[in-house]
């Protein structure tokens, strides 16, 4: 139980045709919220710091070790993954934490330049025994590997696998990040395509924008990693208004926090379950 290497788990997940979720921390609470979340439903969770949460703390490491503290206090299996790091000084310095995985995303980067600096970090990370992820493709809201309207392609896919060595490939099939509606329709015969092209483990980044039964669609389709940040951000933020509306003179902020970090808890148990019995 408590702290595990990401690879375990993702095996598990791809062996047994089911979704594995990974939550975003936006600070110590959220993570805390989460693995309450992953215990009540007795589920394994990765949890996930990205680039952009690290330069908000101003470095990785601090946020870093609380979350690992957490994870190996937890009665079900946490793993620790740095999402989204288009600094490769940041994914090889996750590497030295401890993280259980690193996603490097080189989807900016000219094709030839990605893969350089892609099998760069994997090298690092497997001499250590860290899982890595890459992307590939166009995931909008980022202007990176998820842009609206374009799509990974299978046969580029399988090359930039065979090149870079990564062991877990994010693609572009229709989602976007920071969507706060529900409504991303996403490619189902191009996820069982790269399913078969790749022959890894594939990541869905955007989930918050995609309905329950799209995302089961999507599991059973070929996706195993389901990232999932803005919808529970939402759980979190809503929970604090509603606490601040019924408590105007409250100064406490440890009372407000531990409401929103309450409303994770049942949300967070709800995607698990539902990502877990997709069989």
């Amino acid at each position: 139980m408590s702290l595990v290497n990401t690879r375990e788990l993702m095996d598990a997940a791809a062996a047994a045709g089911i979704g594995q979720g990974a939550f975003n921390i936006i600070h110590l609470e959220t993570a805390e919220g989460l693995v309450a979340g992953a215990e009540a439903a007795g589920v394994p969770l990765i949890l996930q710091i990205s680039e952009n949460c690290a330069r908000f703390h101003g470095g990785l490491e601090p946020l870093a070790r609380g979350a690992l503290a957490i994870a190996r206090d937890a009665s079900v299996p946490v793993a620790l993954h740095l999402d989204h790091a288009e600094s490769e000084e940041l994914a090889l310095q996750a590497v030295d934490l401890g993280f259980g995985s690193v996603m490097y995303d080189g989807a900016h980067l000219p094709y030839a330049d990605n893969v350089e600096a892609t099998r760069r970090v994997a090298a690092y990370a497997h001499e250590r025994g860290v899982h890595v992820e890459a992307e590939l493709g166009k995931v909008g809201g980022k202007d990176g590997a998820h842009a609206p309207g374009v799509r990974t392609d299978p046969g580029e896919a399988r090359d930039f696998v065979a090149a870079t060595g990564v062991d877990a490939l994010a693609v572009a099939v229709g989602s976007s990040h920071a969507m706060t509606e529900r409504n991303a329709q996403l490619d189902l015969e191009l996820i069982t395509r790269l399913k078969d092209a790749v022959q890894l483990p594939l990541v869905l980044h955007g989930s918050s924008g995609v309905a329950d039964e799209t995302l089961v669609a999507a599991i059973r389709a070929g996706m195993t990693k389901i990232n999932v940040s803005t919808h529970l951000n939402g759980f979190f933020t809503r929970a604090v208004r509603e606490y601040l509306d019924a408590n105007p003179t409250v100064v406490d902020s440890r009372k407000y926090i531990a409401a929103g970090r309450d409303a994770l808890v049942v949300e967070t148990a709800r995607l698990l379950t539902l990502f877990a019995k997709v069989n």
